[in-house]
């Protein structure tokens, strides 16, 4: 097992790397409040993983219930969030009792809004089974849910007490889930780790093959990278918006093509490298640098090309992005491979012009 801590002063927690973790209830029970829990889980993850989680914390002396949601983005809503607080209420969870997310991003997400809102906060831990969940949206204490107009628009900070990411639940992801959580592995690399992409343009084919140590290592080092800007900046004020990268795309063609046509990870690829051709258009990125981010993304078995959405479409979508100050659209753009900035330069023709000749390479 590796360890790493999210330095947050007495709101500080560690994250746990490793194989075989989901049974060791006694590495959860010293962050819990009181010896009962629910567990946030899904209907594909449940039968997976629910027992081992519930047998660990058993012989820890730790009660649950547990509550499995409809899989997939499109059920990350209100309807969603209020079944969670009909559990607990209908449980009598207490304000100390935790609230254990099992799953992916999706089910963390969920989880950690509903832990944040309820009694006006309960603690809750983080048990993240998809490599998106563990190199990116377990750590950090972003939550959230969806809304017709923009993915996760509604929400709060509410930092877990612990994320527990066991490898062993790796081995049971589709190809298309583990190359989606690739994107955001590559994306610490673009923003600010040159080393580590470095060490992905020589790797991605372990990494597709589930080679133990090599997503092991490829885990500690993302999470590393968030923890360090989670430290600086928890509240998005400054650095933290460069995790975004790709994301005000992403998001315009997941909302734009309807919740789960399109997995995160996907979009995310897709957006980036629309980022990448407007730090191109800028002057910041040589066609020799998006081609060589282009490539490992294909490697990864990502989208490289934009869903195929009228660019109006995509401008209006943006116009709801978060990082939106005073009516103007910034973007996570690079100025060079490893070296992320939060921008306002580009104009909306320059923007649109990026988003088009992407589409074109559909």
């Amino acid at each position: 097992m590796q360890s790493l801590t999210v330095e947050l002063g007495d709101r500080s927690y560690p994250i746990h790397i490793g194989r075989n973790l989901l049974a060791r209830g006694d590495l959860l029970r010293p962050f819990l409040r009181q010896p009962r829990a629910l567990i946030l889980t899904n209907t594909t993850v449940a039968p997976l993983y629910l027992d081992r989680l519930k047998q660990g914390l058993a012989a820890a002396g730790v009660d649950t219930i547990d509550l499995a949601l409809p899989d997939g983005e499109q059920y990350k809503t209100w309807e969603s969030l209020n079944l969670v607080f009909d559990a607990l209420l209908a449980n009598r969870c207490e304000r100390s009792t935790t609230l254990i997310a099992l799953g992916g991003g999706v089910v963390g997400d969920l989880g950690g809004f509903a832990a944040a809102c309820y009694q006006r906060g309960m603690p809750f831990i983080q048990v993240p089974t998809t490599l998106l969940a563990q190199v990116d949206s377990s750590v950090g204490g972003k939550t959230a849910i969806n809304h017709p107009l923009g993915k996760n628009m509604i929400g709060a900070f509410h930092q877990p007490r612990l994320v527990l990411a066991d490898t062993d639940t790796l081995d049971t992801l589709p190809d298309r889930e583990l190359s989606a959580g690739l994107a955001e592995v590559i994306k610490y690399g673009l923003i600010r780790d040159l080393p580590f992409l470095e060490w992905l343009e020589g790797n991605v084919e372990r990494l597709l093959a589930r080679e133990p140590e090599a997503l092991a290592w490829a885990i500690h080092r993302s999470c590393a990278n968030k923890a360090e800007v989670v430290a600086a900046d928890e509240r998005e004020s400054g650095e933290r918006a460069l995790l975004n990268l790709g994301h005000t795309f992403g998001h315009a063609i997941e909302t734009g093509m309807g919740y789960g046509r399109w997995l995160h990870g996907e979009a995310v690829a897709a957006g980036t490298l629309v980022a990448a051709e407007l730090s191109a258009r800028l002057g910041w990125l040589s066609a020799a640098d998006v081609a060589r981010a282009e490539r490992l993304f294909v490697r990864a078995k990502l989208p490289v090309a934009a869903a195929r959405l009228p660019v109006d479409d995509y401008l209006e979508l943006m116009r709801h992005d978060k990082k939106v100050e005073d009516g103007r659209l910034r973007l996570v753009l690079l100025r060079a491979l490893g070296q992320a900035v939060v921008s306002d330069a580009a104009s909306e023709a320059q923007i649109a012009d990026a988003i088009a000749a992407r589409l074109a390479d559909a």
